[in-house]
């Protein structure tokens, strides 16, 4: 028989307890110790990069915000935090030089 330890991905403590299930069907542990959850094997996103990427170029292309949530199925806030991220603002350091008309 194998018997799997499991410690807390947050502080490293072998003190967890089974505490439900996820939506997705993984078990939930409860850390003892400093008393946060975690999941079973935990998934680091949602999506890949290559997907976030394809769905960024296919909006940069004139699709629509609802034509993306038909196609591939991406919620439109989801799309909106990605472009968000994806967009450089302009830097304060580059208006140094500039004054103001009077």
């Amino acid at each position: 028989m194998v018997t799997i330890t499991i410690c807390c991905q947050y502080c490293g403590s072998k003190d967890l307890i089974r505490n439900g299930y996820a939506p997705n069907g993984k078990q939930r542990y409860r850390c003892k110790t400093c008393k946060r959850q975690s999941r079973e094997n935990p998934s680091p996103n949602g999506y890949t990069e290559e997907r976030r990427e394809e769905i960024i170029r296919s909006y940069q292309e004139r699709s629509s915000m609802r034509g993306l949530t038909r196609t591939f199925g991406v919620s439109r806030n989801t799309v909106k935090v990605w472009l968000k991220k994806s967009s450089t603002a302009p830097s304060i350091e580059g208006n140094s030089g500039y004054t103001r008309p009077k």
